[in-house]
């Protein structure tokens, strides 16, 4: 673990899990809560239920540009709440002003994750993956999305390695950070 900005200091009153697909954002993210007593709200859920199609539909139909409109004003509509834990899509990092949404209260927890893990982890769920289902080599593809998106994945507070770890484990470790920041 990496923790470039967390301190007593801050008040955590929100986490926010950011890291590419397969990581654990939505499993960990429900076990935090839980750990926590807080809420917990997976963007991708969300925005399916608004729409009322699923994410490949809404890929397939729309475009990965209005899939990033979608997440954005859902961040808008989000960025107030406090006690809860947040788990934005794999992408959503891809518009770094949205972390501007959110206060000093607010810790941001990268869940990173091997593109070997990646495509081990998504096998099962391929065709809910719409940037890995329509890769010839999704390997490739994971590893040149996960490269191109690290920058901006170190623009959190704390980075914690997921593979090889079980939920748990991991959910622990970031509700002692969220209760020690």
């Amino acid at each position: 673990m990496e923790n470039w900005g967390a301190g007593p200091e801050r008040g955590i009153t929100r986490i926010i899990l950011i890291g590419f697909m397969a990581a654990g954002k939505t499993t960990v993210g429900r076990r935090v809560a839980e750990l926590l007593g807080w809420d917990f709200l997976d963007f991708d859920e969300e925005i399916e239920r608004r729409e009322g199609l699923p994410v490949p539909e809404i890929f397939r139909i729309y475009g990965q540009p209005a899939f990033r409109r979608m997440e954005a004003e859902l961040t808008h509509d989000v960025a107030h709440l406090s006690g809860v834990v947040l788990a934005p899509g794999g992408g959503w990092i891809t518009q770094p002003e949205l972390l501007d949404e959110f206060g000093p209260e607010t810790l941001v927890v990268w869940l990173r994750i091997s593109p070997e893990e990646v495509v081990r982890r998504a096998a099962r769920t391929l065709s809910h993956r719409p940037l890995l289902a329509s890769a010839p080599d999704p390997l490739a593809r994971a590893r040149t999305l996960i490269h191109e998106r690290e920058p901006l994945y170190r623009l959190a507070d704390v980075v914690v390695d997921v593979d090889g770890r079980d939920v748990e484990d991991v959910a622990e470790e970031i509700a002692a950070l969220a209760l020690t920041s």
